[in-house]
């Protein structure tokens, strides 16, 4: 027996193959899910041509089963990243890895999937990275712990470049969940960590928490530290995010008032508020969802907004009417079309909002989710532009006016694709990885432009809200389902046409749209309005 039959008996001894259906059974643009030795696989039918990839996204674990397929890829029906069905790379986001794949053989109309033994268990796959090469004086300067930094260093490396790369933030852990700290306060750190400092070490990242950029000197490309020290850089990546907004009212500076910003900030909330009155400021996503948490957890939760239903802007007053009565039920009380003019306190520890309704609300505990603002003040002084917002300026290739200087994620003004290259400042967690990825394949000049369709979930009273495309400046909304029964699919329209859709209880709709959008197809009012949603392929 030769060595090539040798291997070839020892690959099959490493495999298992499954029988997993008819040829006949799917149709192209269909998917069935499959098992394979207890493994479940996604088998997808495309073109003719059958291919097999793992069942679950990476990000979450949500089954790809119910996502929306267009084309060669497979959009998660919860947060929206995208799977190539071919050869399982992630294609958008949230989430960091792959999904794996499998090989596929159709022989006499049967279907069969063949599984190595030794990824039978696995969910996700890491990309395959280079190594830093010692001695290099080469190197990439990522300011900010986020999603954009840590996609962009993994990008890097995924793609040849053999530099140092450094990221740095102020946060005292490494890049984390953060979407998770208003959801589920009181978690222990390590179950919320990206990736492992084994990982960083592995693949020559060089991670240092704590420490704040205070300056950047473009001409000498340098950076200086709140320590005192200073790097020089190559290539530069902006991505340090938005601080949330502090109280500006007498009174916000007594003890037991929060911002919520780190995870510090997060277990605080949740130690301080237990058993406690707790009272929170500003009807968006991360004051109601903060006040859902706290709601069987505090002895009493109120909030505060300044319009009639909570997001009302963003997706209307029927859906924040929904979301108000839904936090009722929990017994969070509401004060809306109001807002606090005073905090008072006792030995230096708050104990009263009064609200310029004239109400005076009791409170041990008062958190603040009054906006947010762009951490760009260190670039004060530098060539780097800034807009109004103090965002900065980024091109579609993510590059601000500066030579390499690049930005991303929430700290960036840049252009929408979907929109015809508008300039918006999107606070999404999951453009911030798109982001990442696009600055870094254009630091290694491979051109790429930001196309990524905007994303965005929200999760309270046990239910989830999904949302994409870009709704500003909608001026009708025509709804599917019924919203006072909690399902229900919701389409913004604009100029005649759909800007954006949110749901719940509604899956795949909103992945399923997102999808067309990336595609570059417009869906028009006429389609929102029609009883035949068949083009939804629900």
């Amino acid at each position: 027996m030769d060595m090539h039959q040798q291997a070839g008996q020892r690959e099959e001894q490493e495999e298992v193959t499954g029988l997993v259906c008819q040829e006949s059974e799917l149709q192209d643009g269909q998917m069935k899910e499959v098992t394979v030795e207890g493994q479940k696989v996604l088998l997808v039918r495309t073109q003719g041509l059958y291919s097999a990839v793992g069942s679950r996204c990476s990000h979450y674990s949500a089954p790809l089963i119910k996502g929306a397929l267009v084309g060669d890829r497979v959009r998660c029906p919860f947060h929206g990243a995208c799977f190539n069905v071919k050869t399982g790379d992630i294609e958008d986001y949230p989430g960091l890895d792959c999904i794996p794949s499998y090989k596929v053989k159709v022989e006499k109309g049967n279907v069969y999937v063949t599984i190595n033994k030794k990824s039978l268990n696995l969910s996700r796959q890491v990309k395959e990275m280079c190594a830093v090469q010692p001695g290099t004086k080469q190197m990439i300067l990522l300011i900010g712990g986020g999603p954009a930094s840590l996609v962009c260093a993994e990008t890097l490396r995924q793609n040849g470049y053999q530099g140092r790369i450094v990221v740095i933030t102020k946060d005292s852990l490494p890049p984390f969940d953060k979407p998770k700290l208003s959801k589920a306060m009181n978690v222990e750190s390590g179950s919320i960590l990206l990736r492992s400092s084994d990982f960083y070490q592995q693949h020559g990242i060089e991670i240092r928490t704590g420490k704040e950029v205070m300056s950047v000197h473009p001409a000498d490309k340098l950076v200086m530290m709140n320590d005192g020290t200073s790097e020089h850089y190559d290539q530069l990546l902006i991505a340090s995010g938005c601080r949330a907004r502090p109280l500006s009212c007498p009174g916000s500076d007594l003890g037991g008032v929060h911002l919520l910003q780190s995870y510090e900030d997060a277990k605080n909330i949740h130690a301080s508020s237990l058993n406690k009155k707790a009272v929170v400021l500003g009807a968006s996503f991360i004051g109601m969802e903060v006040a859902s948490y706290l709601s069987d957890k505090a002895a009493s939760v109120a909030l505060v907004g300044t319009t009639s239903y909570p997001f009302e802007k963003s997706l209307g007053p029927e859906i924040g009417k929904m979301a108000m009565e839904m936090l009722e039920e929990k017994k969070v009380k509401f004060y809306m079309k109001d807002r606090v003019t005073e905090l008072r306190g006792e030995n230096g520890k708050v104990k009263q909002v009064v609200l310029d309704s004239g109400a005076v609300l009791e409170a041990d505990v008062v958190v603040a989710g009054i906006g947010v603002i762009p951490n760009s003040d260190f670039l004060a002084g530098s060539e780097v532009a800034v807009d109004s917002r103090k965002a900065v300026i980024v091109d579609k290739f993510m590059r601000t006016n500066a030579a390499d200087i690049f930005g991303a994620g929430d700290v960036t003004s840049f252009p929408l694709s979907i929109r015809g290259d508008q300039r918006v400042n999107i606070g999404h967690w999951q453009m911030s990885h798109a982001h990442g990825r696009v600055a870094a394949l254009n630091m290694l000049k491979k051109p790429t432009a930001v196309k990524s369709v905007p994303f965005f979930w929200s999760a309270f009273a046990g239910k989830s809200i999904r949302y994409a495309g870009y709704g500003e400046g909608y001026t009708e909304i025509i709804f599917k389902g019924k919203v006072e029964e909690r399902t229900f699919l919701a389409f913004y329209i604009k100029d005649g046409e759909v800007v954006a859709a949110a749901s719940l209880a509604f899956d795949p709709a909103v992945a399923q749209i997102a999808e067309l959008m990336a595609q570059g197809q417009t869906i028009t009012k006429e389609q929102a309005l029609s009883d035949d949603l068949s083009w939804l392929q629900m």
